[in-house]
């Protein structure tokens, strides 16, 4: 299985760059995953924003937002949410947060 390694620590992702133990995630984790993953090379606060957005209600709902709520509820355009995720809001912005590949429609 590939890991990312930072800071001393190596953590585990899948093919296609999802953690494999989200239990894993912190800051330092979104971090790597976004420099090793999706080639950003520092997290704004825009996309902090977005990332605990994303956490937050994973946590709560047990899955992903939708692609209209994430927008409404970080008062982003989904123009905005790809130039802070090139790869879209389920590969990049989910993956960043340390959440399971999305099955749906993020």
């Amino acid at each position: 299985m590939p890991t990312i390694s930072f800071d001393g620590k190596a953590v585990e992702v899948n093919e296609e760059g999802f953690l494999d133990r989200p239990q894993e995630w912190d800051r330092g984790v979104a971090a790597a995953l976004a420099k090793d993953q999706e080639g950003i090379e520092s997290l704004s606060k825009e996309h902090w924003a977005v990332i605990e957005f994303i956490r937050t209600y994973y946590i709560e709902h047990g899955n992903a937002p939708m692609v209209r709520n994430l927008c409404q509820s970080t008062h982003s355009t989904l123009r905005q949410i790809y130039e802070l995720f090139p790869s879209g809001p389920a590969k990049g912005a989910c993956k960043l947060a340390g959440l399971p590949k999305p099955d749906g429609c993020v």
